[in-house]
């Protein structure tokens, strides 16, 4: 085989496995078990990682405004940001 014809079907590859949608998921790994409530009060995006799928831990990624990197989070400040979600959505 030409090396250019083996050059451009690996190039080829590499393009059609970093542009599919079904990419290697983004897991939280390790659990911030020491998360302050203020902190928790500029989440402004969350949502929870599931242990049955992709990913090996249940936890919460939060986005605090002003973080750069999401915090993984312990489900037991779920109910906390469900009512903060709550209180948000009634006063607007």
């Amino acid at each position: 085989m030409d090396l250019k014809v083996a050059v451009m079907i690996v190039c080829l590859c590499i393009l059609a496995i970093t542009s599919t949608e079904a990419a290697i998921p983004k897991c939280c790994v390790k659990i911030r078990t020491a998360i302050s409530k203020n902190v928790l009060r500029k989440v402004v995006k969350w949502y929870e990682q599931q242990s049955t799928g992709a990913c090996d831990i249940s936890a919460l990624i939060l986005y605090p405004k002003g973080n750069k990197k999401p915090i993984c989070a312990p489900l037991k400040w779920k109910p906390f940001l469900v009512r903060r979600q709550h209180k948000q959505r009634a006063t607007l």
